[in-house]
């Protein structure tokens, strides 16, 4: 059981689209620098706008490689206090769609645990999830992404089952954010950083790869905390421009 904060501010999120530069922060989003329509490899790489990395021609130049485009950070040598090896492990999440709560024109979800991974990088690719917002008639669903900053150096008290405890580098809540994100994109959470589990809306399930590092022992591999009412992220009405 995640040991639970003793105070929990009120805050309000209203999500924000998905890109590289606002999601820089907390990890790496990943997605394509191409056009959708772009469905001919071009003859050279100087005829692209530059992007960072710039990409070579691949397999007898029938595409573009782009290396690299996400960290894969192993911090446990040297930094984890039991000292026993970790390996990289590739996983697949099937994550249901999330019940949402009902606001004054508006939907609302409500966030009650974040988690963190200390000494790895932890990404998240959807697999047959389309990145358009309608595949054969229907609604796609599409994923919140949850996240906040640590407070470095500061302390949180938590309760426990067996009493309270003191929680290190937690998480800034009054400074969370969210953000929306379809088939198409990635996400990498930076070694460290606070997320929610991951949060899938819509009408049917999506299936997600996620590669890390794991060493087995349970604090060192993922660090949670849970919190009261008060984190609310709005889905719909005001920020049903934004999805």
């Amino acid at each position: 059981m995640a040991p639970t904060l003793t105070t929990t501010p009120t805050v309000h999120v209203v999500p924000e689209q998905l890109t590289k530069e606002a999601f820089a922060p907390f990890g790496t989003a990943v997605y394509s620098p191409l056009p959708r329509d772009l469905s001919q490899a071009p003859a050279t790489v100087s005829s692209l706008a530059p992007h960072n990395p710039t990409p070579v021609l691949a397999n007898q130049n029938s595409a573009l490689k782009y290396s690299p485009i996400s960290p894969l950070q192993n911090n446990y040598p040297g930094h984890c206090p039991s000292g026993r090896p970790s390996e990289a492990r590739m996983t697949m999440f099937s994550c249901f769609p999330r019940q949402l709560r009902s606001l004054p024109g508006a939907k609302a979800f409500d966030v009650r645990i974040l988690e963190r991974h200390p000494f790895t990088t932890q990404t998240f690719t959807p697999i047959d999830l389309s990145s358009q917002s309608s595949a054969g008639g229907q609604d796609e669903p599409w994923f919140l992404i949850v996240v906040a900053p640590t407070l470095k150096g500061q302390t949180a008290t938590a309760m426990t089952p067996s009493g309270p405890t003191t929680i290190r580098d937690p998480p800034d809540l009054k400074n969370l954010r969210a953000f929306v994100a379809r088939g198409g994109q990635a996400v990498t959470y930076g070694a460290g950083t606070w997320h929610a589990p991951m949060v899938v809306l819509g009408p049917r399930r999506v299936d997600f790869v996620v590669v890390q590092f794991v060493n087995g022992v349970d604090d060192e591999d993922c660090q949670e905390v849970s919190f009261g009412e008060g984190v609310v992220v709005e889905v719909g009405g005001r920020a049903s421009a934004k999805l």
